[in-house]
């Protein structure tokens, strides 16, 4: 192994183990190739539509989606996936927006760690619309409705799913099983269910 490599290998370890102190219940370094990108599930947002499609400028139609996303993985071998578990009553109440926000925060937090550790391209994606948890008391995004800075750009993280990142692969990758939770599903049956987030860090 390189002196390079042991170095990243070193990094990636710490930048899990911050995730994990900030609130993330697993973090785990994996190989950007093994990160699965499908247009089907980017075109989800759009169809049928979700509530929160372009409301802000992290969502489609504001990003470059699948197409952009895999570029952007070209140039990068190393990434970070972590999950926050959550009790499936939880998800399925008023109280999931404190839980999508701490998944952005980690997120935005391990990716600014990264830049501040030598990565200054580090990137960093999680799961949920910023506009519905950070300015859902504003009238619009900044961003598109005025051309101005992010209200919350120490916060906010780009949504996965415009990006069309299958996030059970991902979960499966990191060796994590994962239930999938709707607003049909039941937790008597499904008890804990999970968010994730991911950063590429170079």
């Amino acid at each position: 192994m390189s002196d390079n490599q042991r170095i990243i290998e070193t990094v990636l370890t710490e930048l899990c183990q911050r995730a994990c102190r900030l609130g993330a219940s697993e973090a785990a370094p994996i190989s950007t190739g093994d990160i699965q990108v499908e247009e089907k599930l980017a075109k989800l947002c759009e169809e049928p539509r979700c509530e929160n499609y372009g409301q802000s400028a992290s969502c489609p139609p504001h990003v470059a989606g699948p197409s952009g996303f895999r570029k952007l993985l070209r140039q990068f071998k190393h990434a970070i996936v972590f999950k926050i578990d959550v009790p499936t009553k939880i998800l399925l109440s008023n109280q999931r927006r404190e839980i999508f926000q701490l998944l952005h925060e980690i997120a935005a937090d391990i990716e600014q760690t990264a830049v501040k550790l030598g990565y200054p391209d580090a990137r960093a994606f999680a799961g949920g619309s910023c506009k519905k948890l950070f300015c859902d008391d504003q009238s619009n995004c900044r961003v598109i409705a005025k051309g101005s800075g992010c209200r919350n750009p120490d916060r906010a993280r780009p949504s996965m799913s415009g990006f069309g990142i299958n996030v059970h692969k991902l979960m499966h990758t990191a060796g994590w099983p994962m239930e999938k939770v709707t607003c049909d599903t039941d937790p008597d049956e499904i008890a804990m269910g999970s968010v994730s987030g991911l950063v590429l860090i170079c």
